[in-house]
């Protein structure tokens, strides 16, 4: 079987135990709630892959367990029913029989959390425990306490499976957020739960909060989760009563080393694609739509032109009656409806644009004719002589050869530009189905930090990344907030983090996600808000510390993007994930930056990381491909590196072999401004 992989889906069977149910004599509504639940991915990332229901017969139940454990391999095995005093309840007994360890801090875990809802929870007789690679836990039989149990034991799961299957990454996560608590992991449990015990000593010093940071999946802590929906439905007034449980206290603690693994620009590119989703459409009136993205192709109601029109200035003639004389009879001009037809000898002025009267199958142009005879005032054409002879559909434009009726004439996943936008006005459309744009904040962090209008006291600076990110943000035409300034301390990230995300759907932070003692922001994500961190540090520069989470809110997927808060570091991991995300989100079918061929102007030395090397293009008469000009000093707090770049040169690493690049050498650019 694969190695599981902590942010796929868990692999989950379901049975439930219960004569009635098997016989048909009561509907499973345990089971199926608990496959709803599962598929919601609230608690964690699960799927159904088995379901099933037995009767209270021991070795019925025992033989599915062993069938599902050890031939179907499955992660995660829930039973419900069965774990009460009668006489026929034996799920407990049956399970006991197979699970080769136990884990008795799940039972205490439901337990203690059942026992806080009814007295009765003590009559409950729930096992909790392992065989081979698989979890299997005893759930109650009624629909309520089944799901309230597996909510109570969910942030556990995710990290039990990864231990089970020996998932280093998965581990290492999970030890990452022990450690981002403040709280000292037990060394060396990559392998089996007594080495990394929940019930060890952190037990008596925050172990409630130890047991539902696992992985960063599980629910909220039933008064923690109270306490966030206080937050959020009446914020303007609880706000004073919002406290990060974020351990600040223990500065030599903190790790000197950051737990997070690196990654690959690519590899954290590809999360950030992976977790963006489409959002879904909206009507949008043409005037607003610039920008946008279609998210229904649109076909015309109408045929273009709807009648027979002039491509010319000239004379509607019958092509039959060749070259020679011709009566004027009248005048057609674009607007009018001609109302004489066109007979043999006659003709009529028509003007370009203008509908061909009927009769008529040809359009000679006024350059072609000659006047024969005129009105006395000469307001009026006579006679005409046609020059050249004419041929049939000459100069005329025929109904529809513009654009037919019910022909597509923008395309799903189409961007909306100016031409676009005046097609849709031919056409009559005046709103359009767009996919969604999603609202952005932008917030700064730093108690040394104040904004642009204020005078600078001794130890401030003014903060230019919101200018910056915001600036960029409408030149995309993406809604804005601006979220202020946050101080580096845990109890205001989080406040500050609530409020916006009853407000936005994504949240750009600059600053707080380094190594500093006040970097609180990862922790609060994940000790108050649960959210899953996909990444905390990746193989770049500038832009090493950038963060990305997401996290659900209000029964809606939220997306965290922790930048560097040095302003060229936010630039330019703007540039490569925040602009992509936010393209992909709106519908974009190519969302990722525009990457051409450049010639670097000097020499360069390599950086040990990946460098991203802003640059200026210029081009040369007569060579296709343009030359970067490096703009200096690449150090990421100089802001000045960044006036008039356009492009961000992508430098390998250096090597032993490669220690440079040579003036000349041609290399891949990011394109991030106008060229």
């Amino acid at each position: 079987m694969a190695e599981h992989d902590s942010e796929h889906d868990l692999k989950v069977g379901i049975l439930t135990v219960s004569d009635s149910c098997f016989n048909g004599t009561a509907t499973d509504r345990s089971g199926e709630n608990l496959k709803q639940v599962v598929e919601s991915r609230k608690l964690f990332n699960g799927r159904v892959i088995t379901k099933d229901i037995l009767p209270d017969e021991q070795e019925q139940i025992k033989n599915k367990l062993l069938h599902w454990s050890d031939h179907l391999k499955l992660d995660l095995i829930l039973t419900t029913g069965g774990t009460g005093f009668a006489p026929r309840d034996v799920t407990p007994e049956a399970t006991k029989s197979v699970i080769e360890k136990e884990a008795p801090g799940m039972i205490v875990a439901m337990l203690k959390g059942s026992l806080e809802i009814t007295p009765l929870a003590m009559l409950s007789r729930p096992v909790c425990g392992t065989r081979g690679c698989t979890l299997i836990i005893n759930l109650p039989g009624s629909t309520k306490g089944s799901s309230e149990c597996l909510q109570l034991v969910s942030a556990g799961i995710p990290h039990a499976v990864d231990l089970l299957r020996g998932h280093k990454p998965g581990v290492e996560k999970t030890h990452a957020t022990l450690q981002a608590e403040g709280i000292r992991s037990v060394h060396g449990g990559h392998h089996s739960h007594s080495q990394h015990s929940h019930g060890s000593a952190h037990e008596g010093h925050r172990g409630h909060n130890v047991f539902h940071a696992s992985g960063g999946h599980g629910p909220h802590p039933p008064q923690h989760r109270a306490h966030a929906h206080r937050t959020c439905s009446n914020s303007h007034k609880q706000h004073h009563e919002m406290h990060s449980h974020v351990d600040t206290e223990k500065v030599a603690l903190r790790p000197r080393e950051s737990p997070y693994p690196m990654l690959s620009v690519e590899e954290a590119v590809g999360k950030v694609m992976d977790n963006a989703t489409v959002l879904h459409s909206e009507a949008v009136d043409i005037k607003d739509a610039l920008g946008r993205t279609l998210a229904r192709s649109v076909c015309a109601a109408d045929p273009l032109p709807p009648f027979p029109a002039s491509i010319k200035d000239g004379y509607a003639v019958r092509a039959e009656d060749g070259a020679g004389l011709r009566m004027v009879l009248g005048e057609s001009s674009a607007g009018d409806v001609p109302d004489k037809p066109v007979s043999p000898g006659f003709c009529v002025r028509i003007n370009t644009g203008a509908p061909v009267p009927a009769g008529a199958d040809a359009v000679v142009q006024v350059e072609d004719t000659q006047l024969v005879e005129a009105s006395r005032d000469g307001k009026q054409e006579i006679q005409i002589k046609i020059l050249k002879f004419p041929t049939v559909g000459q100069d005329i434009r025929t109904v529809g050869s513009d654009i037919e009726k019910g022909q597509e004439i923008l395309c799903e996943g189409q961007r909306l530009g100016p031409a676009e936008l005046g097609l849709l006005a031919t056409v009559g459309v005046t709103s359009v189905p767009c996919y969604r744009m999603p609202v952005v904040g932008v917030m700064s962090t730093g108690n040394e930090l104040v904004d642009p209008d204020t005078p600078l006291r001794e130890g401030s600076i003014r903060d230019s990344n919101r200018t910056t990110l915001l600036s960029q943000l409408k030149e995309y035409g993406v809604p804005s907030l601006d979220l202020g300034i946050a101080k580096d301390t845990p109890d205001a990230l989080l406040e500050k983090l609530t409020d916006a995300l009853n407000k936005v759907d994504i949240i750009v932070t600059t600053g707080g996600v380094s190594m500093g003692d006040k970097d609180y922001l990862k922790q609060v994500l994940q000790v108050d808000l649960k959210a899953h961190l996909h990444f905390a540090r990746v193989f770049m520069k500038p832009g090493k510390p950038t963060t990305f989470a997401t996290l659900e809110h209000a029964g809606q997927r939220k997306f965290f993007f922790g930048l560097p808060g040095n302003p060229v570091s936010a630039i330019v991991t703007c540039n490569l994930y925040v602009i992509p995300a936010i393209r992909k989100m709106t519908g974009c079918p190519n969302p990722h930056r525009t990457v051409i061929k450049v010639k670097v102007d000097k020499d360069l030395r390599l950086d040990p990381r990946p460098e991203y090397h802003r640059a200026a293009l210029t081009w040369e008469s007569g060579d296709p491909t343009p030359t970067a000009h490096t703009t200096g000093n690449q150090i990421s707090s100089r802001l000045l590196s960044m006036n008039q770049a356009n492009v961000l040169m992508r430098l390998p690493p250096r090597s032993d072999a490669l220690t440079h690049i040579d003036k000349g050498t041609v290399v891949d650019a990011l394109v991030i401004g106008q060229v």
